[in-house]
């Protein structure tokens, strides 16, 4: 049964960065009631997670940890599959964290009778209007709390200096890609980096410390071999894992980590008309990636791989300006479903020092495979070529 809102209690979409944190003591400091959500989307160590949560408690708010790896994950295989893509090629893993966010937890806040929500993200920056978007399509009537519009907390924090003096003071643990002069965004799907020293154009991206990849010339010397088998146009493993999302994007994750199979250096063009400078880490998806063009090369006719190119840009715009629930998007991805719903097979990959390459791949049906040398080498049998394919699939 859905609890009576309480006007006064504000649900916090609490990450551990350090805006969020700040927005939990300016709550505090005002006598508000919070209660404080931490997603488990795969940032941290679940340990790191439940750590923060005990701090948020010893700190006098309330807090509850939800487990949203399996959505978050489900949402990295949609990026995959429709090859969600923004500005520069990278994986905008920020903006469907955000969707997973909203969409999971607005519902469990209003669910427990929380009168509004608050969040950390910059006032006018690309993430509150995420935030704005989704909430009001899956809970419209939960007020928002945009502290880094609201005057007073400005005076109270008027820069992230400020905002550090005080969780540091209180004693509430830092997400360890926040600070002062930095922040990072983490999920399954990927991460994101930030920092005043990177948005010099001229910094080099080797000043950047990886959350969780290796430079690739630090990777190990030997390659690595991985096998991704999909079916209906999906992951269903990747060398034994299963077909759990959990559980393959975690095994990509590490790998493509490992062999420094990772980095995206772009400066992106914002919803706000902006342009910034960001840095990346998606190494499960870059590896992904690879198998999965090499089946829609194989799958797909001229005609269907323009139109999947096409619907693809569409979704990646989508998923970065939170978008994806709307009419276009929804019919992208209906667009999509019908080209690859059907495209089974696997891909052998070299993984090798930042180098994916492809090395062996096994596809069932697509597009009829021209077959010369396999019916004679001097012409080309439709009928021969047609009866090779099918003896290789039997194979």
């Amino acid at each position: 049964m859905r609890k009576a809102h309480d006007s006064a209690r504000v649900g916090v979409f609490q990450s551990g960065g350090l805006s969020a944190l700040a927005v939990g003591v300016w709550l505090h400091e005002m006598s508000t009631p919070a209660r404080h959500y931490i997603a488990d989307i795969g940032q941290a160590d679940p340990a790191k997670v439940a750590a923060l949560a005990s701090s948020l408690r010893r700190f006098g708010d309330k807090a509850v940890v939800l487990d949203l790896r399996s959505s978050m994950a489900a949402v990295a295989s949609d990026l995959l599959r429709y090859r969600a893509r923004h500005d520069g090629g990278y994986w905008n893993t920020t903006g469907a964290a955000r969707f997973v966010l909203v969409s999971e937890v607005a519902p469990v806040m209003r669910a427990d009778g929380c009168g509004g929500f608050a969040h950390g993200c910059v006032g006018g920056g690309n993430d509150q209007r995420r935030f704005a978007r989704y909430a009001a399509q899956v809970a419209p009537e939960l007020p928002i709390i945009e502290p880094w519009t609201n005057a007073k907390a400005l005076e109270r924090f008027p820069d992230r200096a400020a905002m550090l003096a005080a969780v540091a003071g209180h004693g509430l643990p830092l997400d360890p890609g926040s600070g002062a002069e930095r922040s990072s965004d983490a999920g399954l799907a990927g991460v994101s980096h930030e920092s005043a020293e990177l948005e010099d154009l001229e910094t080099p991206v080797t000043r950047l410390d990886p959350r969780w990849s290796t430079w690739p010339e630090h990777a190990p010397d030997k390659p690595e071999t991985v096998v991704v088998t999909f079916r209906d146009g999906r992951v269903a493993d990747v060398n034994g894992s299963g077909p759990d999302p959990v559980e393959w994007m975690a095994l990509v994750n590490e790998i493509g980590a490992q062999h420094g199979v990772w980095l995206r250096d772009v400066v992106e063009r914002r919803i706000i008309g902006t342009v910034c400078r960001g840095v990346y880490e998606a190494p499960g998806l870059e590896l992904l990636d690879h198998a999965w063009t090499r089946l829609l090369q194989a799958g797909l006719d001229a005609a269907g791989r323009e139109l999947y190119d096409r619907l693809a840009a569409v979704l990646g715009a989508a998923m970065y300006e939170a978008r994806w629930l709307e009419p276009a998007a929804r019919a992208a991805r209906e667009g999509i479903d019908r080209l690859v719903g059907e495209i089974c097979g696997s891909v052998r990959l070299s993984v090798h020092r930042g180098v994916v390459r492809g090395e062996a791949m096994k596809i069932d049906g697509g597009v009829v495979r021209q077959t010369r040398f396999g019916s004679g080498g001097n012409r080309w049998s439709e009928a021969a070529a047609v009866q090779t394919g099918k003896e290789q699939n039997d194979a």
